[in-house]
């Protein structure tokens, strides 16, 4: 019997370390294609050639099989790609500005650091916004003409009421959808909580730029009346993204696994997303989900790869985050001046010139210790 108990124990250690190892693998791909964000030059053009290797910049090379063919069969679709994704950190930075945690980026592979790893508030902020931003910038590229396998979204057509109809060029948003979620969710592998989260993080993302839609109109009619609209449906602009997916973060939902199994008295069937409270509601497709309590921002750690909050410039004045008692995290503040000349009182002169005058301000600048 001790043979056999023996042979058990080391199957069992060989399997948790395998379930380990591949939750790791997991981890470490998702969000690997943020590292394309610096593909913007014209020699990363692809044609639609199923020939054509992703090799023109080494960027690509993070992209999956799956992620490199859509781009080889959406030409044009790279640059949007990169751009929405360099909105969607412009705007998690701004969201973020006032807090411990605000958004730092690098400059390598790993745009957003270790935090990616983890299962937190900021994470799941993370994953949501780049997933709009992608379907956000797609959307629009599509309506500009700039992708060759997508164009406005027509489908709305005719009356659409007593005194206006359907007509012009419509953002089109289901295209960005559906390709997000194909290109975005393919990094994602496994079945475990974090896969789950990121899952629906990602999809929080996409649902917020298409509930956000709204309607255009432009008026026709003799001598500027509106006899009769014509309507389509325009994106938001993207900081209303950034603002409704920051309310999600501050009220984001603690969740854990869930599996009930298959069974036809379950409305629930496989792994799914439960609240980790029972008494609360299960999140809804546009919540936001975390499953562990964030870092400490406050101080440096290597581990996390959090920098901390020495250095940064606070409102001594302000009781709110950006305050200093609170952003300094109570080890205080440093107050000093400086001067800054900026041109003022700037006159045209026809024609064709601008004279301006340089004054100089004193700033003072409160940072934390």
């Amino acid at each position: 019997m001790r043979p056999v108990a023996l042979i058990l124990g080391f199957k069992t250690l060989w399997v948790l370390a395998f379930s380990s190892l591949s939750n790791t693998l997991a981890v470490n791909n998702s969000g690997r294609w943020w590292g394309i964000i610096n593909v913007a030059s014209s020699t990363n053009l692809l044609t639609d050639s199923k020939n054509v290797q992703l090799v023109l910049d080494p960027s690509l090379q993070l992209l999956s099989r799956k992620q490199r063919k859509l781009i080889r069969q959406n030409p044009g679709i790279l640059h949007s790609i990169s751009s929405g994704l360099q909105s969607a950190i412009k705007e998690c930075k701004w969201q973020f500005r006032n807090r411990r945690w605000n958004c730092p980026t690098t400059q390598g592979p790993h745009i957003f650091g270790k935090i990616v790893n983890r299962g937190c508030r900021e994470t799941a902020f993370i994953f949501a916004i780049t997933s709009a931003g992608v379907t956000h910038s797609v959307a629009r590229s599509c309506s500009e003409g700039s992708i060759e396998s997508c164009t406005c979204d027509y489908r709305r057509r005719g009356p659409g009421g007593p005194d206006w109809h359907w007509g012009g060029c419509s953002d089109n948003v289901d295209f960005g959808r559906v390709f997000g979620r194909e290109f975005v969710d393919s990094n994602e592998k496994g079945r475990d909580l974090r896969f789950l989260m990121n899952l629906h993080n990602n999809e929080a993302g996409r649902m917020t730029v298409f509930s956000e839609m709204r309607q255009e109109c432009k008026c026709h009619g003799m001598s500027g009346s509106c006899t009769v609209k014509t309507c389509w449906m325009r994106l938001p602009t993207f900081r209303t993204v950034g603002d409704f997916l920051k309310d999600r973060f501050d009220g984001a939902s603690r969740v854990i696994y869930g599996n009930k199994g298959s069974n036809r008295a379950s409305r629930v069937e496989g792994p799914h997303l439960e609240p980790e409270n029972p008494a609360h509601k299960p999140p809804s497709p546009h919540d936001l989900v975390y499953f562990e309590k964030s870092p400490n921002f406050c101080t440096y750690s290597g581990k996390t790869g959090t920098a901390g909050t020495a250095g940064r410039f606070c409102n001594s004045s302000s009781p709110a985050l950006d305050g200093c008692e609170l952003l300094c995290c109570g080890r205080g503040h440093r107050t000093r001046t400086q001067h800054v000349t900026e041109r003022c009182n700037c006159t045209f002169h026809w024609c064709c010139h601008v004279s301006c005058l340089n004054c100089t301000n004193t700033q003072v600048l409160h940072e934390c210790l």
